[in-house]
C-alpha cells in the first residue's frame, strides 16, 4: 500500500508562521523560525525572511555575518535585506571587537525597507574605572565620541526611517541631535539614558513633526531643548510616554504645547495639583497611564469622555471610589489595566473594580511587574481601534 506525501499549501504555512511572529519577544520566537527554515526550501524562505525583520548587531563580529547574509550581489541577500523593517544595534567603546560605526551606518543602507532603528551607544570608562555592578548613573559619565561625519554621510544614503530608539550610556550629549538631523522622516522618538543638550543656539528646529514621544531620563531635557525638538509637532505629537518624572516646569510645558492634541499620556506619578490641572488640558485624551499607586482624586474624575484605557497602581491605601465612578459612568472606556503594588491584591474595594467592569464589558488586566505593565499597555489604542473599525 503506498502513501502519499500530504503538501500543505504554503499560502497556509505563511499565515502561520506570520501570526506566531511577536514583535515584542522576537527572541523566543527565533528558534521557532530555524527549525521550519529546515523543513523544506518553501518553508525556508518564508522563515528566514522572518528572522530577518528584525536584526540585532552588538559586534563587529555579528556584523560581518550579517554583511555576508544580506549580499545585494546575490538573490537571496536582496531578499533578505529587503525583509529588515527593524534593527538593533550596540556601539560599546568599552569592547575591544565592538561594532565599529562606519559597520553600523553601512549595515542600516543594506536594509531599504528599515522602518524602526534602535541605537544604544556606551562609554568607555577610565582606566582603572570598570567595575562590575556599576551604578546607572556612573556609567552616564563615561565618554565616547560624536558621530563622525563619514558615518553620517554613510546613514543619508540610506532608508528613510521612522521610528528611532536612542539609548545613550555615555558623557556624550550631542550624538542625539547628530542622529536627528539625519532622518526628517522620523514619526516615533524614544530616548534614554543622558540627558541631551542643544548643540548650538544657532541651531535650526528639529524638522520631524513627532507623532510620539518616550523618555527615560535621571535628570530631565532642559524646557529650551523640548522647544527645539518638538518645534514642528505641535499638531501631530499624539503619544507622550515619560517612564520619571520630569520637572514641573517640563511638564507644565509639554502640556500646555501639546495637551489639545495627545491621545495618550503616560506618567510615573501625578498627585499634584499643578499636574492634574496641566492633564486636563488634554481634551482629545483616549487613554491615561500612571504608574504610581497614588494619583490625586480629582484626575480620573474629570477625564475626557473620550477615554478608553485607564491604567494605574494599587497599593493597600490607593483611593479607587474615582476611578469607579469614571469606570461606571464611562461609554468608550474598553480596558482597564492596575499594576499590583505591595499590598494591594488586600485592597478592600479590589472585588468592587472587578464588578464594576465586568456588566460594561471592559477588559480588567493586572500586572505585578512593572516593565509588563508598560509592555502590555502599548499598543491598546490599536487594538481598540481595529475592534471598533475605525483609524487609530
Amino acid at each position: 500500500m503506498s502513501t502519499k506525501n500530504i503538501r500543505i499549501p504554503i499560502e497556509i504555512v505563511m499565515n502561520i508562521l506570520e501570526t506566531a511572529y511577536d514583535d515584542q519577544d522576537h527572541h523566543s520566537i527565533a528558534s521557532l523560525y530555524i527549525n521550519c527554515a529546515l523543513v523544506c526550501k518553501d518553508w525556508s524562505v518564508i522563515s528566514q525572511k522572518l528572522l530577518f525583520r528584525n536584526v540585532s548587531l552588538r559586534s563587529q563580529t555579528a556584523y560581518i555575518a550579517f554583511q555576508a547574509a544580506v549580499d545585494r550581489s546575490t538573490q537571496r541577500g536582496r531578499m533578505l535585506g529587503d525583509a529588515v523593517q527593524e534593527m538593533q544595534v550596540t556601539l560599546d567603546h568599552n569592547q575591544p571587537y565592538r561594532l565599529s560605526q562606519r559597520s553600523f551606518a553601512r549595515a542600516v543602507t543594506f536594509c531599504p525597507n528599515l522602518i524602526h532603528l534602535g541605537v544604544a551607544l556606551y562609554g568607555k570608562p577610565d582606566d582603572g574605572e570598570d567595575l562590575v555592578g556599576e551604578p546607572a548613573v556612573d556609567r552616564l559619565k563615561r565618554s565616547a565620541p560624536s558621530f563622525e561625519e563619514r558615518t553620517l554621510d554613510i546613514l543619508r544614503t540610506g532608508p528613510h526611517i521612522a521610528s528611532l530608539q536612542f539609548s545613550n550610556w555615555s558623557d556624550n550629549s550631542s550624538s542625539l541631535s547628530q542622529l536627528l538631523d539625519i532622518w526628517p522622516s522620523l514619526k516615533s522618538l524614544r530616548i534614554s539614558g543622558t540627558a541631551p543638550q542643544l548643540p548650538s543656539t544657532s541651531l535650526e528646529p528639529f524638522a520631524c513633526a513627532l507623532e510620539e514621544l518616550r523618555m527615560n531620563f535621571q535628570v530631565s531635557p532642559s524646557v529650551d531643548f523640548m522647544k527645539w525638538l518638538l518645534h514642528n509637532s505641535q499638531e501631530t505629537l499624539r503619544t507622550l510616554e515619560l517612564e520619571r518624572d520630569p520637572t514641573p516646569e517640563l511638564l507644565e510645558y509639554l502640556l500646555h504645547e501639546h495637551g489639545p492634541t495627545l491621545e495618550s499620556l503616560a506618567l510615573p506619578t501625578c498627585g499634584g495639583h499643578e499636574g492634574v490641572a496641566s492633564i486636563l488640558q488634554c481634551g482629545a485624551l483616549r487613554e491615561l497611564r500612571v504608574e504610581s499607586a497614588w494619583a490625586a482624586p480629582a484626575l480620573f474624575s474629570a477625564l475626557p469622555d473620550s477615554v478608553q484605557h485607564i491604567a494605574f497602581g494599587i497599593d493597600m491605601d490607593t483611593a479607587l471610589q474615582p476611578i469607579l465612578r469614571t469606570i461606571k459612568k464611562s461609554d468608550a472606556l474598553s480596558v482597564v489595566t492596575a499594576h499590583i503594588w505591595h499590598g494591594g491584591e488586600n485592597h478592600p474595594q479590589l472585588n468592587a473594580l472587578k464588578i464594576a467592569c465586568a456588566p460594561q464589558g471592559i477588559d480588567l488586566r493586572f500586572t505585578r511587574d512593572i516593565r509588563e505593565f508598560r509592555a502590555i499597555n502599548r499598543g491598546v489604542l490599536d487594538s481598540c481601534a481595529r475592534e471598533c473599525g475605525c483609524d487609530a
